[in-house]
């Protein structure tokens, strides 16, 4: 059983990683937004139309459909926006290691914000987790990275750990997957009208934006949010969040495999640095 999970786990992690992959292929040939807009839309009704022939309803009250769309702004919109407008300006890998601190800014937002104790093994792995990024950042920006397209990632990065907290103060209500369709639903949405304001709806069809968007929908979409809510379910939210310390490794391994992004000994060392300050936080919870 226990390698079953840990096999699940893994797979969880190399859908999650190569999501930014994919996004910078994607961009390539399509506004992000209008991209994202259509991604939402065909995965809202492939989730909701799943969902209402497995049984599930529509059963939410006014608080519960206030968190779906807080959610799906906080994840959908903002999150995966800025994600997928920073990776035209900046690598994959980039995104992905900045992406892959969201356990380092949630346990230190509810160490700060809802006084959750942390052991000092928790502390540290903040503080080791800190260190990294800055390692691979600094060189990164010195080598001429876009500062803009970092930022954005950054807002990303603290738009997602808003996500994570709304959801840890939400129920599905055993309808998951209607959940996870009408978030998405509000990310279409809420993206659609900012396609039309701040974008050129200009999209080269090209048969690798066909696969990246077929890709994104089915994989990184539905099938790692499924996974997750499975891991948690089996062996509850602290372990499973332990296979986000595997992250960073996977991301910059997919993007350099497949984009052809370098890869320095400096990036494998802040990588490290940066699994080491994640485990450290998961395994310093109190």
């Amino acid at each position: 059983m226990e390698l079953r999970i840990a096999l699940v786990g893994l797979g969880f992690v190399v859908i999650w990683s190569s999501a930014f992959t994919a996004a910078r292929i994607a961009v390539v040939d399509a506004p992000p937004f209008l991209f994202l807009a259509i991604r939402f839309a065909v995965a809202g009704i492939l989730a909701v139309g799943a969902a209402w022939l497995m049984g599930q309803r529509l059963t939410l009250d006014r608080r519960g459909w206030l968190s779906v769309a807080l959610f799906g702004v906080f994840q959908n919109t903002l999150y995966l926006g800025l994600i997928f407008t920073a990776v035209q300006r900046i690598e994959a890998s980039i995104a992905v290691i900045i992406a892959s601190c969201l356990p380092l800014v949630v346990a230190a937002a509810r160490w700060i914000l809802f006084a959750e104790r942390l052991r000092p093994l928790g502390i540290a792995g903040l503080v080791a987790g800190l260190a990294g990024v800055l390692v691979i950042m600094s060189a990164r920006i010195t080598g001429g990275a876009d500062p803009l397209g970092i930022l954005l990632c950054v807002g990303g990065l603290l738009s997602l750990a808003t996500a994570t907290l709304l959801m840890g103060r939400a129920s599905a209500g055993g309808n998951l997957l209607m959940v996870v369709g009408l978030q998405m639903f509000a990310g279409s949405l809420t993206l659609l009208p900012l396609s039309a304001i701040f974008e050129t709806w200009e999209i080269t069809f090209t048969p690798s934006l066909g696969l990246a968007f077929v890709y994104i929908v089915l994989f990184p979409g539905l099938l790692a949010t499924l996974i997750w809510f499975h891991l948690v379910e089996r062996i509850g939210a602290t372990r499973a969040s332990s296979f986000h310390f595997l992250n960073p490794f996977f991301g910059v391994a997919i993007a350099a495999l497949i984009l052809g992004e370098a890869l320095t000994l400096r990036d494998l060392l802040g990588v490290g640095v940066i699994m080491a300050g994640i485990w450290g936080v998961q395994r310093g919870k109190a």
